[in-house]
């Protein structure tokens, strides 16, 4: 796997969106292949949908994540809609840490403080220009495993790994 937090290494990036994603989602994969982001971004895997003809969200979050779970994807992006859907599909995942970002400071912070490794958006929400530059935050932000943000990110690791039992029910 391609360490992300290495400088210089260029990122393998799983895309997938919903029908409602596609427009958006189509135009952050043509620019992931072009300049700039040709320094941040190596392999792309499209993980679909190849059109606008209704589908569910929750299937492009799966693939997306499936991508990173099994080490060929360093991060991912699902769009959907509003960016809710494929956001709380994805965070089922064991493993995954997704968001819905709809500015740059989320995109790059929750990367450096929270390691999150899939950005969420909404095809609906935002604009081409400023997926592109949340994208762009998004990938080129790198983890930053300071103490307290190791500490809080074990925090949520052991949530993730005691599933139910973390609330002491």
């Amino acid at each position: 796997m391609t360490d992300p937090n290495q400088p210089g290494n260029r990122l393998r990036v799983a895309i997938g969106g919903d029908h409602a994603g596609y427009p958006l989602k189509q135009v952050v994969s043509q620019q992931l292949a072009a300049d700039p982001f040709a320094t941040l971004v190596g392999d792309i895997i499209d993980c679909g949908t190849d059109s606008t003809a209704r589908c569910d969200y929750p299937d492009f979050a799966v693939a997306v994540s499936r991508e990173i779970i099994l080490g060929n994807a360093d991060r991912g992006i699902v769009v959907c809609g509003s960016g809710v859907g494929v956001s709380v599909a994805a965070n089922k995942i064991p493993g995954i840490r997704a968001a819905i970002c709809h500015d740059t400071y989320s995109a790059h912070q929750g990367v450096e403080h929270d390691d999150m490794n899939v950005l969420c958006i909404g095809g609906r929400i935002i604009g081409s220009e400023l997926a592109l530059e949340i994208v762009r935050a998004f990938l080129g932000a790198r983890y930053t495993p300071g103490e307290r943000h190791q500490r809080r990110l074990d925090k949520v690791m052991e949530i993730e790994a005691q599933g139910r039992d973390a609330l002491g029910l």
